[in-house]
């Protein structure tokens, strides 16, 4: 039930970053900004702030560390939506649980099967066929996608990473506890992005501030805070196996709501089905793994 919320909530991400006019890291610290403060009553309602005394500083270093790789996901993709369709973006960031698996046999040591390896090959040659017509233009409009989609791509790698330290750490950390320190460190490192590039954060229009509402509502309440929950009773490759109905959520919002109304072309229709079915292969054919902890 949570991952049903969670899936809902991430499916608005794409569109609502979308009818943004803000400056992509904008958009991501004010998103944290407002996720702050929800976390911070549930943190007091909860009693979890008391868990940071006993913490250990393997747990506050890697929640930290999946701070930073949060906001450089955010900053990537919400650059990605304004360069490259809706479809495409969230398409090439569902890319994330074939880099678990990646990430998993680099740091962990644990190797992908025959099939978790075709299953990533196909998922690959899918983002191909998403690139392919902006590889072949040579007009702004398509160098402006080829951008997009390789800093999709980079958001699936942080997020991946993001997630597999996130099922790390939640074996011995409250959720509260665990997102208090993961999307203060993510807000840190927004703002510091932010001031070392000149992004204005302040003042924000009333529809501004309403959409950055709605992202910590959604997306971020409900659907990264949902999946990190997840994390401390799942694998997270099958917390990860959410992010495929993204792609059709955030492309049937997006084709609907009144501003947007954009329609994915054909090749990233394919694109898009074709990384599905390598998501799909990879992570049916991942080995039954303990639980942590």
């Amino acid at each position: 039930m949570v991952l049903g919320f969670a899936l809902l909530g991430i499916s608005f991400a794409g569109p609502l970053v979308k009818l943004s006019a803000s400056d992509p890291l904008a958009i991501a610290a004010w998103r944290l900004f407002f996720s702050l403060f929800l976390v911070a009553g549930f943190l007091a309602g909860s009693g979890e702030w008391k868990e940071w005394k006993n913490a250990t500083r393997s747990n506050v270093g890697l929640s930290m560390l999946a701070g930073v790789l949060l906001a450089l996901h955010f900053w990537a993709w919400n650059s990605s939506i304004h360069l490259t369709t809706i479809a495409a973006s969230v398409t090439l960031v569902s890319l994330q649980p074939a880099f678990v698996v990646a990430i998993s046999a680099i740091f962990l040591r644990e190797f992908p099967n025959r099939l978790q390896v075709v299953g990533i090959l196909i998922a690959f040659a899918g983002a191909m066929v998403i690139a392919l017509p902006s590889v072949l233009g040579d007009d702004a409009t398509a160098r402006n996608a080829l951008t997009g989609n390789l800093l999709a791509i980079s958001a699936a790698v942080t997020a991946g990473a993001y997630y597999t330290i996130g099922r790390r750490v939640r074996a011995s950390m409250g959720i509260w506890a665990y997102v208090g320190i993961v999307y203060a460190s993510c807000f840190a490192v927004l703002v510091i992005l932010a001031m070392s590039r000149g992004v204005s954060l302040y003042p924000m229009p009333a529809r501004e501030l309403s959409i950055f509402g709605g992202l910590a509502i959604g997306p971020m309440l409900l659907g990264h805070t949902g999946m990190n929950w997840a994390l401390r009773y799942m694998p997270a490759y099958v917390v990860n196996l959410l992010v495929l109905g993204e792609p059709i959520g955030a492309t049937v919002i997006g084709a609907l709501l009144p501003g947007i109304s954009q329609v994915p072309p054909f090749f990233t229709i394919l694109g898009s089905a074709i990384v599905m079915g390598g998501v799909i292969v990879a992570a049916h054919a991942t080995r039954k793994v303990q639980p942590v902890g």
